[in-house]
């Protein structure tokens, strides 16, 4: 009797980089049981794709994109799309976006660096529940949370809300208080304080600062 073929992991891709996304997909529409079946430039479209097609399986995200970062497309989706497993992928190697991943609700992330080598076994580490730390990470990681649990510390907190996390990234991206508050359905007002309270929570003295503390933190591309 014959086995019938496994049908391919439905798979959304998000990157604002279209020769990311054109290597990306290449990558992993080359394995048999892997399929990159929709596409999105910034983290609003990809959020928007997944509410179109609910059968999707996993969805790829770049962290650092217009509008809407990877970050807070995967706590979007993970919010509207429970069982849509998430997987990182991201310019930036370091144990803050590794933990942030996961309480944004992603499986792991793995470094552009090393896509071509790890992508795959992470997309179906992904797919089984299971969470990826790709190889060059473990050590660090690890030796980051003994001396967090010698000291006492758990682990890295957030330094902003999620609103002040999509107010900054705009602000960082040149937007005025009034298309600030159109975008999130406030107004220009509620926009001003919650800057305020950023500046003061981050120690930051102006637009400048905040822009270079929002390139630092992933939210946009320097």
């Amino acid at each position: 009797m014959t086995t019938p073929a496994r049908t391919p992991a439905r798979i959304l891709l998000v990157d604002d980089h279209a020769l990311v996304r054109r290597g990306v997909r290449l990558i992993l529409d080359a394995e048999p049981d892997l399929e990159v079946v929709a596409e999105a430039g910034d983290g609003a479209e990809g959020v928007a794709a997944a509410r179109r097609d609910d059968a999707l399986d996993l969805a790829v995200l770049d962290i650092a994109m217009p509008r809407m970062t990877g970050l807070q497309a995967a706590r979007e989706l993970a919010r509207l799309r429970p069982g849509l497993r998430i997987l990182m992928l991201t310019m930036y190697d370091n144990e803050e976006y590794f933990f942030e991943a996961l309480r944004a609700g992603a499986n792991g992330y793995v470094p552009k660096s090393v896509a071509d080598r790890d992508l795959v076994e992470a997309c179906r580490a992904a797919l089984r529940d299971e969470p990826f730390i790709y190889p060059g990470a473990e050590t660090a990681l690890i030796r980051s949370y003994l001396d967090r649990a010698r000291s006492g510390a758990g682990l890295p907190e957030r330094p902003v809300t999620e609103r002040e996390e999509e107010i900054l990234k705009l602000v960082a991206e040149g937007h005025t208080s009034k298309e600030i508050g159109d975008l999130l359905f406030i107004s220009p007002k509620t926009v001003e304080r919650h800057r305020a309270n950023i500046l003061q929570k981050l120690g930051l003295k102006d637009r400048l600062e905040l822009t270079r503390y929002a390139i630092r933190a992933g939210l946009i591309e320097p």
